[in-house]
C-alpha cells in the first residue's frame, strides 16, 4: 500500500513537473480570437501546456513583458521609445517578431447608404470635422464614433495612418475590443467606428471602401489598402522555452493556415 502511494506521489510530481503553463497578455485584436485558436491547435500536439491568456489591449501585453509577468506580450503596434527605455531600465530587451498582417477596416452600420469614403473624410469624421451623414452624401443623421481605448494598440495605428496623429472627437466612444465595436455600430443606424480584418463579417455592419480601396487579405498583403499593419509578439530578447516553441508553431505552416482562416494575412505565402 505503501509503495503505491509512493508511486502515485512520484508520478503526480512527475506530472506537476513537466506541465507548462504559458502566460500571454496584450492585444485584444490577436486575443480574442486568433491565438486561442493557435493555443488550441498547440495542446493537441503539447497536451502537458496550459495557457493564460489577457486580451486586454498591446499596451497590457508590452508592460507585461516588462514587468514580467508574461512570457509573450502581443501587440498590434511597434512599441514606443518610451516603452524600450523603461525595459532597457529593468534589463528587458523588448523584441518584436511579426507573426501576422491585418487592416483596419472602417464599419458603418448596415443599412447605411455610404458605402464609400476618401481618407480626408475618415480623417474629418473620426476628428469630430464632420458630423452628420448628410455631409458625406448619406441620408440626414449625427454621426455617433465608435474606438478602441488607449491602451489598444488599433488606438494608437488608426490616429496615426487615419488621422494624422490628430486626437479623436470628444464625441467618440471608447471600447474595449473588436467585438464590442462591431455590436454597437450594427445597433446604431448613425454608428461608425473601425475593426480588424476578423471582425469585418460580423452581423449588422458593412465595410466602406477607402478611396476606393476595401480591407482584404489581397489588398493588404499589396500594400494598396491605407491602413494596413503587421502584428507582432514581444518577448524579452529571444524567446526560450515554451514560449520560443509556441512562437515556432505560430509562424509554421499550420500556425500561418490558422492565421488565414481567422481572417488575418499569413506573414509569407503557403
Amino acid at each position: 500500500m505503501k509503495k503505491a502511494i509512493l508511486l502515485l506521489t512520484a508520478l503526480s510530481a512527475v506530472t506537476l513537473a513537466s506541465a507548462q503553463k504559458l502566460v500571454i497578455k496584450g492585444s485584444d485584436t490577436l486575443g480574442a480570437k486568433l491565438v486561442p485558436m493557435l493555443a488550441e491547435d498547440y495542446k493537441a500536439s503539447h497536451p502537458g501546456v496550459t495557457f493564460e491568456i489577457a486580451a486586454e489591449g498591446s499596451t497590457t501585453g508590452i508592460s507585461a513583458i516588462v514587468d514580467g509577468t508574461a512570457q509573450i506580450g502581443m501587440s498590434s503596434r511597434r512599441a514606443k521609445p518610451t516603452e524600450m527605455s523603461a525595459g532597457t531600465a529593468k534589463g528587458v530587451s523588448l523584441k518584436p517578431t511579426i507573426v501576422a498582417f491585418d487592416g483596419i477596416g472602417v464599419i458603418v452600420n448596415g443599412n447605411n447608404s455610404i458605402g464609400a469614403l476618401t481618407k480626408r473624410q475618415v480623417e474629418q469624421i473620426f476628428a469630430g470635422d464632420i458630423t452628420d451623414w448628410s455631409q458625406v452624401g448619406g441620408s440626414a443623421g449625427p454621426i455617433s464614433i465608435y474606438t478602441r481605448n488607449t491602451s489598444s494598440g488599433s488606438y494608437s495605428d488608426f490616429k496615426e495612418m487615419a488621422m494624422k496623429k490628430r486626437d479623436y472627437a470628444s464625441s467618440s466612444q471608447k471600447m474595449a475590443g473588436n467585438e464590442q465595436i462591431a455590436a454597437e455600430v450594427a445597433k446604431n443606424a448613425n454608428g461608425i467606428g473601425y475593426v480588424s480584418l476578423a471582425y469585418l463579417h460580423d452581423p449588422g455592419i458593412k465595410t466602406v471602401a477607402i478611396d476606393g480601396a476595401l480591407p482584404t487579405q489581397e489588398s493588404v498583403l499589396a500594400k494598396q489598402y491605407p491602413y494596413a499593419r503587421p502584428t507582432f509578439y514581444y518577448t524579452n530578447g529571444e524567446p526560450s522555452g515554451e514560449a520560443a516553441k509556441f512562437l515556432e508553431f505560430t509562424l509554421s505552416d499550420a500556425g500561418q493556415q490558422t492565421v488565414r482562416k481567422v481572417g488575418f494575412v499569413p506573414v509569407r505565402k503557403l
